[in-house]
């Protein structure tokens, strides 16, 4: 089964770092990251959406950090 997860956090080095260890799980990136302004926060955000191809069958329930 594909997996997909979009991954977001404020435009720090959090971000990189929750991307560098979802490539080191395994993850691949899918499509181009994105960046926008959160005006509720007064920050910017970061985003990157990953897939990652796994045995199993899907369920709602799936972590799928953990996977």
């Amino acid at each position: 089964m594909k997996l997909y997860r979009f991954l977001s956090a404020d435009d720090t080095s959090e971000f990189c770092h929750k991307v560098t260890a979802a490539l080191n799980k395994g993850w691949a990136l899918h499509g181009s990251p994105t960046y926008a302004f959160d005006a509720a926060n007064g920050v910017m955000r970061c985003g990157q959406a990953v897939t990652k191809d796994v045995d199993g069958d899907y369920t709602p329930d799936l972590k799928l950090g953990d996977q």
